[in-house]
């Protein structure tokens, strides 16, 4: 009779047993989640959803983008870091999700340990752009207008503490200037509206997420926060050029829970990688000025823990500590 029982009991988990592999191997069997934790409009939201349409044909399953605001970005991510870890929501992480909210450290159930990347797909250098209608036009403009009337120059950043604030404060300190920062909390698309509507004379985020209005001329790209000139944009100069020891930039990582099964992630990885490689996503991102940098898994993993070795630090430098 116990001989029977036993075999019994093993005979009814067989079929869970097998039916386990399998639930991974049907991936997806429903839709795909994918939050972006900024509003709609602005740089993220544009080449996530661009890139998450191209990778749904190649899952073969239905994805939807749904943009969770609030928090510094914090807000999207903790919903995908509660998720379950199945592969049915994905989140996308930015300088805010990586860097600021880790740092300020307000949040103790926020942690990073609760995600794993599927791939960084962008690494964009930020940059200063002045309104169409602002009394200078170039960088050395700028900076001089900036010391003639030390704090009011209006300049839109993002929110404070972002890298936007970041990059604005390292620029004051190595230009001995003073403006006023105004805090736009949203990412780009609250900036957009600020300077259209006369708000601010500078916006600092990335030349991508301006590209529709740097092709109208409603701004006008003065300078960028990296070594080399950006190809779509190579009229405007780089902090290397003006002897300005400054690089800093946005970037988009695709993640998933931590837990999500291998072969689950394989499957999000294989169709992001096959949309990122397309010359669909290429050819869209060369238009808009951004600068596509896929780099997966560990090495992605790797990628993040020294970006923010290398910023606390800094952070650390302006604050004086």
């Amino acid at each position: 009779m116990r001989y029977s029982l036993a075999a019994l009991a093993l005979a009814s988990a067989l079929p869970l047993m097998a039916g386990a592999p399998a639930l991974a191997q049907d991936f997806p069997t429903k839709d795909v989640r994918v939050v972006v934790p900024w509003g709609a409009g602005g740089g993220t939201d544009a080449i996530v959803r661009k890139i998450t349409t191209l990778a749904e044909a190649n899952l073969g399953g239905t994805m939807f983008v749904e943009n969770v605001e609030g928090g510094a970005s914090a807000t999207g991510i903790m919903e995908v870091m509660n998720a379950p870890a199945d592969g049915y929501t994905v989140g996308a992480l930015t300088y805010d999700s990586v860097i600021t909210v880790p740092r300020q450290g307000l949040l103790k159930s926020y942690s990073l340990d609760k995600l794993k990347p599927i791939a960084r797909i962008t690494s964009e250098p930020d940059a200063l752009m002045v309104s169409k209608n602002a009394p200078f036009q170039t960088f050395d403009e700028m900076i001089a207008a900036a010391k003639e009337k030390p704090g009011e120059i209006r300049v839109g950043i993002q929110n404070i503490g972002s890298r936007t604030h970041l990059a604005m404060l390292r620029l004051q300190a190595l230009t001995d200037t003073q403006f006023d920062l105004i805090a736009y909390p949203g990412g780009a698309a609250p900036q957009k509206e600020a300077v259209l509507s006369g708000e601010v004379e500078v916006i600092v985020t990335s030349l991508g997420d301006f590209a529709p209005l740097i092709q109208s001329g409603d701004v006008k790209g003065v300078i960028e926060f990296s070594t080399d000139r950006n190809p779509t944009y190579p009229d405007v100069p780089t902090t290397q050029e003006k002897g300005i020891d400054l690089q800093i930039g946005s970037f988009i990582i695709l993640e998933a829970p931590a837990a999500t099964p291998a072969a689950t992630l394989e499957k999000l990885t294989d169709a992001y990688q096959k949309a990122y490689d397309s010359e669909e996503f290429q050819g869209w991102v060369s238009t808009i000025g951004v600068t596509p940098s896929w780099l997966a898994g560990d090495e992605a993993s790797a990628w993040i823990g020294s970006t923010q070795e290398e910023l606390f630090k800094l952070m650390d430098e302006i604050e004086g500590k």
